[in-house]
């Protein structure tokens, strides 16, 4: 019999049979433990919510390790909800104050207090020398940062926090249990950014105590119902029982995730009993799984894009016509329906439709338009030169075969793009001759385009942070949607920024609303979230 990995997958089904329940370890007081399948765990071989910004961290981060001020609902919508404060309101137009909640543990067993809240929007751990109210590209993320030896912050750091903080001037402490936040510009979206990613908080006597920055990212001491007892860069995460949570006993003794990059490995392992999760699987192979009556596969949508990212630099990208055909040359619903069974949607560009009224319902993404993609190409002049791909070997789910579906679209309008494989983000990221194209998905973390549109593509998002793409009329936009107060002249901006990023001098090209699918076996009570978090907190979990 021909092996193929839906073969592998029916005999590791037929192998397991019915599994009626899962294989559990149990460690103290009667909890169990248990394995996580990954892909990947983290990219930047760090859990520091500063440094790791991606899907992947977001997954063990969110609901173990990392808590916010202000939290997001995952048993429910992601609303916002209290978490570390317990309520909020607005000073002024450029100020919140927030009372916390009283009682909260670090895992080093120290009470939190608005000490480690103003310590955690520090110079020395979120801002280093970067100012508010200036608008200048931090240059970063071209390459993974060498290891320091003391405190001094890496250069991705700085240039996150300021992403998600431009205009934050300090944290003041009013009392043990009360701060503000005061912002040097008027922001409608100051709750938005507290309970963003990277804005968590950690013991301030947690950074002190470490004696690196390094040592402390491999083992932060925060507030969530895990704390870390073991990380193994690219192998493995062991996550121990925060036994003084604030919210309650965790349900489980340990939670340990694995990298296991072959989905057919992680979804035999998940059938033999070798662990209890299996993430990232495609759609294609959700009925192999259910076809056990032991097993199902929870997820769907979340609020994040699949996009294709343009490097303008590139000598055969500096015309925007050739960037403005190969997002008309796409059939976007067309890979929808092939590789996603339907169980996502081509979104109505960068925009989520929980922005209310700031959500554009008319807009759409450039359409499939063949005959337009050769004759801007023509007029572009375009004579066939290579333009490269770079590809990361499925980090996203049927990332490869997205990639193979793009390449035969384009060459059908005369476009030569050459796939060129990739073993991490930093060949990825890195500047040079061959930087022209590559793969990114793009969140929404709260309900404003000011957490999506500005913060990845603005003038620190992560596409000018690396220099490949900059307009100068979008970067005046990203200021005034930061700081105006005038909602109907912010949506008009907003709109402008679409037609700048999506249309006319294109910087990236949506091409599906990205979903995420876990596997587990039906023994096991525990509600995925709809977003890359696992919630395995206090009421998430059952045998």
């Amino acid at each position: 019999m021909l092996i193929t990995r839906r073969n592998t997958l029916r005999l590791g089904a037929a192998a397991a049979g019915s599994l009626a329940m899962p294989r559990l370890a149990f460690g103290q007081a009667g909890r169990p433990s248990i394995t996580i399948a990954v892909q990947k765990i983290v990219n930047s071989n760090t859990l520091d919510v500063l440094r790791e910004q991606s899907n992947v961290g977001e997954r063990v981060f969110f609901g173990s390790i990392w808590e916010s001020l202000i939290g997001r609902n995952l048993r429910g919508q992601l609303e916002a909800q209290p978490m570390l404060a317990t309520e909020w309101k607005r000073i002024d137009d450029q100020t919140v104050e927030l009372k916390l909640r009283e009682g909260v543990r670090f895992h080093n067993g120290d009470e939190m207090t608005a000490e480690d809240v103003a310590f955690t929007f520090s110079r020395e751990r979120m801002f280093g020398d970067t100012e508010p109210k200036n608008r200048t590209t931090i240059k970063a993320f071209e390459a993974i940062p060498t290891p320091r030896a003391g405190k001094e912050l890496p250069p991705e750091v700085p240039a996150v926090a300021r992403r998600a903080w431009p205009d934050l001037a300090r944290v003041d402490i009013v009392d043990k249990y009360t701060v503000r936040f005061v912002n040097s510009t008027p922001d409608v979206t100051l709750e938005g950014r507290l309970l963003r990613y990277g804005s968590d908080i950690m013991s301030r006597r947690g950074w002190e105590d470490s004696a690196s920055y390094l040592d402390w990212a491999r083992k932060p001491v925060t507030t969530g119902p895990y704390k870390v007892e073991r990380f193994v860069p690219d192998t493995e995460l062991l996550l121990v029982s925060h036994d003084d949570y604030w919210g309650g006993l965790p349900p489980l003794a340990s939670i340990r995730f694995i990298e296991v990059p072959e989905v057919a490995s992680r979804v035999n392992g998940l059938l033999s009993g070798e662990y209890q999760f299996a993430c990232d699987i495609p759609p294609d192979l959700i009925g192999e799984v259910e076809s056990n009556a032991g097993f199902e596969v929870q997820g769907g949508t979340v609020l994040n894009h699949r996009l294709t990212v343009f490097d303008k630099n590139h000598a055969q990208l500096a015309d925007p016509r050739v960037r403005r055909a190969m997002t008309h040359a796409v059939d976007r619903q067309a890979i929808v329906d092939s590789l996603w069974a339907g169980r996502t949607v081509v979104p109505a560009g960068l925009q989520w439709p929980y922005y209310d009224d700031m959500f554009h319902a008319d807009w759409t993404v450039p359409e499939y338009n063949p005959e337009l993609a050769i004759s801007l190409l023509k007029e572009a002049g375009y004579k066939g030169d290579t333009i490269p791909y770079r590809l990361l070997n499925n980090y996203y789910t049927n990332q490869n075969a997205t990639a193979q579906i793009l390449v035969e679209m384009w060459k059908s309008v005369g476009l030569n793009v050459q796939i060129e494989s990739k073993e991490n983000w930093a060949q990825i990221m890195e500047r040079g001759e061959t930087r022209a194209i590559r793969d990114w998905s793009n969140s929404a973390p709260f309900n404003d385009p000011v957490s999506s549109i500005v913060n990845q593509h603005g003038p620190n998002g992560q596409q000018q942070q690396i220099g490949e793409w900059t307009n100068a009329e979008m970067n005046e936009l990203c200021y005034f949607l930061e700081t105006s107060l005038d909602r109907p002249a912010r949506r008009k901006a907003f709109r402008r920024m679409l037609e700048i990023c999506e249309r006319e001098d294109p910087a990236y090209s949506v091409l599906h609303q990205n979903a995420t699918f876990t596997a587990k076996s039906r023994a096991i009570t525990w509600q995925a979230s709809p977003a890359f978090a696992m919630d395995f907190g206090p009421g998430n979990f059952a045998v």
